[in-house]
């Protein structure tokens, strides 16, 4: 049913993908699918703040994410599973958008961070997800599983 999984984490947060992550090595396992894992690289933007970094920084930041994400599936991914990394730079769900579609992804999976609950009471947010979740759910061209961790 799903030949390519594509599944978002955050290296730098293991609540992005402490939950989802089960789901894709299942999910992967039981349709035989290649798990495509992929982190992204924010792209600080503009002139100004990037003049305050090294000339190299990209690349620096680029290979330690590389390094980073083979780590984290040495770690997490058991072995057996047909897996690609990827390491994107830029804003996460335009890369994400990207990537799902270079890759013809039939399904996306990302984590998604539940809110610290502030009271009993019910808040709008406490219904919302991310902005980077929701922008992939609304454009993605294939299903996306949104895992929410639950605080």
């Amino acid at each position: 049913m799903f030949e390519h999984i594509l599944l978002t984490v955050d290296l730098e947060h293991d609540v992005s993908w402490k939950k989802s992550l089960p789901n894709a090595v299942e999910s992967a396992q039981a349709f035989n699918s290649t798990l495509h894992i992929m982190t992204v690289v924010p792209d600080f933007g503009g002139t100004l703040v990037s003049s305050f970094f090294p000339k190299d920084h990209k690349k620096q930041m680029m290979e330690a994410a590389t390094n980073g994400l083979h780590t984290f599936v040495t770690e997490h991914v058991p072995k057996g599973i047909k897996v690609q990394h990827i390491v994107a730079y830029g804003t996460a769900y335009e890369e994400i958008l990207h990537v799902a579609q270079e890759i013809d992804a039939d399904l996306i999976i990302m984590g998604e961070r539940a809110k610290k609950k502030r009271s009993k009471r019910k808040h709008v947010e406490d219904y919302m997800i991310g902005h980077n979740a929701a922008r992939v759910v609304r454009y993605a061209k294939c299903s996306v599983l949104v895992v929410r961790d639950k605080e």
